[in-house]
């Protein structure tokens, strides 16, 4: 059973659908101590990350412990950012602080755009669990003006003016920037290998 938190910033119908028609049960807990029952648990979001607000206190608390317990979680796009120190888009809002750096803004370039939108080529920098079947240079899609930073957590990254990190893993601590609900066979092989790892067998 993965919680699917609903923190009022996420396209969670979509996702929902992506999951279920992986085969995936999901329950969206309205309360921290639910997360106990959870064997993975998915931040998705869409947004501003001020609006990752509504996670601090015990819902952080919650998360850590369960991630500390060896739960599986992944962030989505705005979920990926929060993942971790903070971001410069809402500068006094921290993040989970799992992983190391902070989210800056995406600049662009001679003819390109913020925000990033649409489909654009993952860069495979080392095998990972989360990327089993999924080839250097497929293709997913992305909405987004902040970026997280390339850092030892990076097993993906994506250039849109510069690199930035679209797939990190860490441990059972995983983040895709793209939307794998929006992003056809490469965003459905993802959820797939996260269900996977949630099982035991990745």
């Amino acid at each position: 059973m993965l919680a699917l938190l609903d923190y009022n910033a996420g396209n969670l119908t979509s996702v929902r659908k992506a999951f279920v028609f992986a085969g995936a049960e999901l329950f969206t807990p309205t309360e921290p101590a639910a997360l106990a029952r959870a064997r993975g648990i998915v931040v998705p979001g869409v947004g501003h990350f001020g609006a990752t607000a509504v996670l601090d206190g015990p819902w952080r608390d919650a998360i850590r412990a369960a991630v500390s317990a060896g739960t599986p979680l992944l962030g989505i796009c705005l979920g990926l950012q929060w993942l971790f120190e903070g971001s410069d888009e809402a500068p006094g809002q921290p993040g989970l602080d799992i992983l190391p750096g902070r989210c800056s803004l995406l600049k662009a370039g001679p003819g390109l755009k913020v925000p990033h939108v649409g489909w654009n080529a993952l860069a495979v920098r080392r095998p990972a669990r989360l990327l089993r079947d999924v080839n250097d240079g497929a293709q997913a899609y992305f909405t987004h003006s902040f970026i997280a930073p390339v850092t030892d957590a990076c097993v993906a990254t994506t250039t849109h003016g510069a690199p930035f990190a679209s797939v990190v893993e860490q441990g059972v601590v995983f983040g895709a920037q793209f939307h794998p609900e929006k992003s056809g066979a490469v965003g459905l092989t993802l959820v797939r290998n996260f269900l996977s790892v949630v099982r035991g067998e990745a």
